[in-house]
């Protein structure tokens, strides 16, 4: 029987949500699975993948082959480069306890990065909203400063010319 490492759909239109299977290759996507390995949900940034490592490695050093989608999972969680590790053991390259501080090398690198880009989303969404604030200031501003001039009391200009039309005329009489 073929195995493959596989992802199985759930959650409703356009907001997917897998769990991480290994089923019969002849089961049908949703179908009949021989054993439930973890979840991965893309809708979340990073996406959320929980992942039973000692399940997955048992199951790739078995030969259940994953897609290409599981693949790239499995990778992002270090279970082939564990997988590649032990194979290394196995063939005597390097002894189990230098495996091992690769692997956790790998895995405190790997960290590293995910908490860093969970940082850069924050500060870039922090830095989004205070952009939105400063152009909603402006804008308030803006509409108060029409509003006030709007409201201002309309100094009468022609009442001023009146005067001096007034006095223009009398000068105008006493000279004839």
């Amino acid at each position: 029987m073929a195995t493959k490492i596989r992802l199985q759909r759930f959650g409703k239109k356009g907001k997917p949500f897998y769990h991480v299977v290994v089923a019969d290759s002849r089961a049908p996507r949703d179908g009949k699975f021989i054993e439930r390995l973890g979840s991965y949900n893309p809708n979340t940034n990073p996406a959320t993948i929980e992942l039973n490592f000692d399940k997955a490695l048992d199951w790739l050093t078995k030969g259940a082959q994953p897609t290409d989608t599981a693949r790239a999972i499995l990778s992002y969680k270090g279970v082939l480069y564990k997988k590649h590790l032990l194979g290394g053991v196995q063939k005597g390259a390097f002894d189990e306890t230098t495996a091992e501080n690769r692997f956790q090398d790998w895995l405190k690198g790997k960290e590293d990065k995910i908490e860093g880009k969970k940082d850069t989303l924050s500060k870039s969404k922090e830095e989004i909203k205070k952009a939105a604030l400063a152009a909603e200031a402006k804008k308030k501003e803006d509409r108060a400063a029409a509003i006030a001039a709007k409201n201002a009391p309309v100094e009468e200009p022609a009442s001023e010319e009146a005067p001096e039309a007034a006095s223009e005329g009398e000068e105008t009489t006493s000279a004839e």
